[in-house]
């Protein structure tokens, strides 16, 4: 255990172990040490990420819904290739839902794309220029408390709560090292208080919130890589379904098919599902009967997928 962990957690014999069982003393805390540590990783860590080299909003807005649940390295090229067709908030906002979701295949939980298609319109309809504010962020389709603060804090510098799951990840590791159920009640507070001021004459320039945050970022993913994911004693993680077989995942392949019918102008649920299911019987699954291919599309157009024209289906 490093040194100032001994100072960082209190024993409580009587604490209930279905929570933390162990918790930092918040008045013998040296958050200071932590800071300093976290710094020097960052340093050894640090990610040249495509992302890292603009201030636009937009665009770390873009990177920041991406990288949600998706892997870095699956995210690169597709935040690259996305602000190629979608340079701006404006052309996004003007775009076809379904060429959002085209460019979206591949990246998982299409219902991000139609949000980030909703937010991009509500910017626009705003005159396209992204709020900074907290409140006018999250009250954007599809932008809660924690991407509300990366964008604040990667575009403009400003002070905010960003916890994300690397950053989640450093806090249990390196202050609650022997802790489980850990809430992120606990967190948020340490989480606002280690965030350096936005103050544009603070005493070291270099100590911002962009920068301090890449560094939880950094050594986040390097600890997740090398050790048990420390995310794992959060109260709030939860165990990720399997999705090979799974409803999302014959969502997911029904929506890719309507997709690739657009230029032929949609295609009838027969068709639809002669095809979703040479995908399933070729994965081993049982076919799906009519009714619950024409479930699985009612699903989809009720929640602004695809829809019906005639007896033709559409995305």
């Amino acid at each position: 255990m490093n040194s100032w962990h001994q100072d960082l957690l209190a024993s409580d014999a009587s604490a209930n172990k279905s929570e933390a069982a162990l918790r930092p003393d918040s008045d013998s805390m040296d958050l200071e040490a932590f800071c300093d540590l976290v710094r020097t990783r960052g340093r050894e860590l640090y990610r040249d990420l495509p992302w890292r080299r603009t201030y636009d909003p937009y665009a770390i807005w873009i990177s920041e819904v991406m990288l949600q649940q998706t892997q870095v390295s699956r995210v690169m090229d597709r935040w690259q290739r996305w602000l190629e067709r979608f340079p701006t908030v404006d052309a996004l906002a003007a775009a076809a839902p379904a060429d959002v979701l085209e460019e979206w295949q591949g990246l998982g939980y299409n219902r991000r794309a139609l949000l980030v298609h909703k937010a991009s319109q509500a910017v626009s309809e705003s005159g396209g220029v992204f709020p900074r504010e907290v409140k006018e962020l999250v009250a954007l389709p599809g932008i809660g408390p924690a991407t509300a603060a990366g964008i604040r804090a990667f575009s403009w510098n400003l002070h905010g709560v960003y916890l994300e799951t690397n950053v989640r990840a450093v806090f249990l590791h390196e202050l609650y090292p022997d802790a489980e159920g850990v809430p992120d009640s606990e967190l948020i507070p340490l989480v606002e208080k280690t965030c350096p001021s936005d103050d544009p004459f603070r005493e070291r320039p270099d100590d911002n919130p962009r920068s301090w945050y890449y560094a939880l970022l950094d050594y986040g993913a390097q600890l997740k890589k090398t050790l048990p994911n420390p995310g794992r004693r959060s109260k709030t993680h939860v165990r990720q379904s399997k999705f090979e077989g799974s409803h999302r995942q014959k969502r997911a392949t029904l929506l890719r098919l309507l997709l690739a019918h657009r230029d032929a102008g949609g295609t009838t649920a027969e068709t639809l599902a002669k095809e979703l299911n040479s995908v399933e019987v070729a994965a081993g699954r049982e076919a799906l009967h009519m009714g619950a291919v024409l479930g699985l599309l009612e699903e989809l157009a009720k929640e602004g997928f695809c829809y019906l024209r005639g007896d033709i289906w559409c995305a």
